[in-house]
């Protein structure tokens, strides 16, 4: 059993700041690829920003250059560092892990996501 739990939504002015954090845990060998996806109201869930497990990034376009991902793979982390955000990413953000949790035995695990909204 593989679980992510997501933190660090909330309630922000635009052009405010926000860090999502995202841990996993439980049965893990390793994790490759971890990521964020967004899905605001009416909209499909959208990949937002995703890294490998040796730090390669990629983003989508409307948040380059604001967004930075990161990961710390002795804890199993990643985080989402959002600056000047803007009301189009109030969204409720994923976290998305590829776990090796065994010989041969590979998982996409999801978060239960947390809610970021960005209003005056």
């Amino acid at each position: 059993q593989v679980q992510l739990v997501e933190s660090g939504g909330d309630l922000v002015q635009p052009g405010g700041s926000l860090r999502l954090s995202c841990a996993a845990s439980g049965s893990i060998f390793s994790i490759n690829d971890m990521g964020w996806y967004r899905q605001a109201p009416g909209k499909q869930r959208e990949l937002v920003a995703a890294i490998t497990s040796g730090s390669n990034t990629k983003y989508s376009d409307s948040v380059k250059g604001r967004f930075t991902i990161s990961r710390d793979n002795a804890r199993n982390t990643v985080w989402l560092q959002m600056n000047n955000l803007k009301p189009e990413d109030t969204a409720v953000y994923y976290c998305n892990a590829a776990v090796v949790a065994g010989i041969q035995r590979y998982l996409e695990v999801w978060g239960q996501g947390t809610l970021v909204t960005v209003s005056s």
